[in-house]
């Protein structure tokens, strides 16, 4: 069913309203397939801060070409087109988050590229802006990414990431752009989700 989320109210979206239960029976049955838990079925404190701050800040985005990773719903991407992206690439690798994105544009009446493959280590030539929001719930999957979203700073290439401040996010190398509150808390979060900031990775960290 759409709806919408907390920080982003302009933005239309499928979102799943029975947390907890939704994410123990998908990840349970999703499990058997080897299929990542359902990520794509929530906006997450760090996405919904990120595409926040592109709405309300549009010259972020404007005329350039953005990339957004492990973009779940497509919460970001859509923001980042709404805001005048001149092309939005949303990337996730699991094809359910790829259908979600597909049905959310559409929702919103904006055009998005999806992008299914791990692209971690790719150094992004054709893109003018990094986003990432809610990258960090997890080690392995925190240290992979932080360390190619640095490479590609220090590269010259423009990175924002949203988080609520997860046990996994390193702080080196990172400056806080804005703080958002958000009234409510999810059943599936680690930490308190009603802190949503936006940093900047930093080129010379």
């Amino acid at each position: 069913m759409l709806g919408t989320a907390p920080l982003v109210d302009e933005i239309d979206l499928y979102l799943a309203h029975e947390t907890q239960p939704l994410w123990l029976a998908t990840e349970a049955e999703l499990d058997a397939y080897d299929l990542p838990a359902p990520y794509w079925a929530f906006a997450w404190a760090g996405g919904q801060a990120l595409a926040r701050y592109i709405l309300d800040h549009p010259e972020t985005v404007r005329g350039k070409r953005v990339f957004d990773f492990a973009s779940g719903r497509g919460l970001v991407a859509i923001a980042a087109a709404m805001a005048g992206a001149a092309s939005v690439t949303a990337n996730d690798i699991d094809p359910f988050a790829i259908t979600a994105m597909a049905l959310n544009a559409r929702a919103n009446g904006v055009s998005i590229t999806t992008e299914a493959r791990d692209l971690i280590g790719d150094p992004l030539d054709d893109v003018d802006l990094v986003l990432a929001g809610d990258v960090c719930y997890e080690q392995p999957m925190a240290d992979r990414t932080i360390a190619w979203l640095h490479k590609l700073a220090k590269a010259g290439k423009p990175v924002l990431l949203g988080d609520p401040g997860r046990a996994y996010l390193p702080k080196d190398g990172m400056e806080w752009v804005i703080r958002y509150g958000i009234m409510e808390t999810s059943a599936v979060e680690d930490t308190d989700a009603r802190n949503a900031i936006v940093w900047r990775l930093t080129p010379g960290s």
